[in-house]
């Protein structure tokens, strides 16, 4: 592996793969050099643009010779196949927000991944950003004092963002797609609560809103409202304390933060919150040698999937793949 262009076999040619692709091209750091979908005619075409193989198989795009790394920007459902197949081949793994579709399968992820020594983690970007790290430090310094509230909203209105969104078969809806932001978020700043509790509404197979809360040992109630139907409260974060606070719009993503003293100067962070980060920093761990993401720890991962789960259960929310066939169970 070179100290230059860091270089990517590409699983996955849909809207999110071409955000990417285009932002970390145009940085010069990063160069995709395979490129694998099960529609052929999408991979030629991504694979023409950006001057890449376009194989025929996943197993062909991971070996390309001079990938360096894999990234997976499939739908949710096959996360697990196409990142244990890349570890298994021992090539280095980037894998898509979720990991997969729930806790037992994103454990035998991460279990394959150490048994191998293969570098794997979970393409959070907004723990990858500057910025939610700074919320992170001023609230570990003490600098919001005893927090009176945290509430965070994503009511984004995605529902045709793309294909998979509402399809119940590629584990659609909103809780997946979006609300693991805020419950990132949530854990990363507290780790994980005591219960959770979550309120649904299920259409056509799949959540579209939830209205989510996070219980504390100490008492404390951190909460979440997230939707893909409507822009009520569009995405924000409200964090007060009794010494300062932090408001945040467009939270998993932004380019700047203040924190808001009540005693005392303000302090404001301003810096790049986008996608290219987390393939700046996880170019720079596999290079180093690292099996597991210091931003992204396998740990949290796990226990974000495990609380969606719970989720999931609350709801009643059984995706049509995971229902047993007639005359099984």
């Amino acid at each position: 592996m070179s100290s230059g262009t860091f270089n990517w076999a590409f699983i996955g040619t849909g809207t999110l793969a071409k955000q990417v692709a285009k932002e970390i091209t145009n940085s010069g750091r990063h160069r995709i050099v395979s490129v694998y979908s099960r529609n052929a005619s999408k991979r030629e075409a991504f694979a023409q643009q950006y001057g890449a193989l376009a194989a025929q198989s996943a197993e062909e795009a991971i070996t390309h010779p001079d990938a360096d790394a894999v990234y997976i920007v499939t739908p949710h459902t096959s996360h697990a196949e196409f990142a244990l197949q890349a570890i298994d081949l021992g090539k280095p793994v980037l894998c898509e927000k979720p990991i997969t579709t729930d806790a037992a399968k994103a454990q035998e992820m991460i279990r394959r991944s150490r048994e191998k020594g293969v570098y794997f983690t979970e393409a959070m970007w907004t723990w990858f950003s500057p910025i939610a790290n700074q919320v992170k430090k001023w609230l570990d310094a003490g600098e919001y004092g005893d927090i009176e509230k945290l509430h965070f909203t994503y009511h984004i209105k995605s529902i045709n963002y793309a294909p998979r969104v509402s399809d119940p078969m590629l584990a659609g809806g909103a809780l997946l797609d979006i609300g693991i932001y805020p419950l990132t978020y949530i854990y990363r700043l507290f780790g994980k609560p005591a219960s959770i509790e979550c309120r649904g509404i299920l259409q056509n197979g799949i959540d579209t809103d939830e209205e989510i809360s996070l219980t504390y040992p100490s008492g404390k109630v951190y909460t979440a409202s997230v939707s893909l139907l409507d822009y009520k409260g569009l995405e924000k974060m409200t964090l007060w304390g009794t010494k300062g606070h932090t408001n945040l719009r467009f939270y998993h993503m932004t380019n700047h933060v203040k924190l808001c003293r009540l005693h005392g100067k303000n302090e404001t962070l301003r810096a790049y919150g986008g996608m290219l980060n987390e393939f700046d920093l996880v170019a720079a761990e596999i290079r180093s040698g690292l099996t597991e993401s210091a931003y992204v720890p396998h740990q949290a991962t796990l226990d974000v999937m495990e609380l969606m789960d719970e989720c999931r259960r609350q709801m009643g929310l059984v995706y049509p793949f995971e229902k047993a066939a007639p005359g099984e169970g």
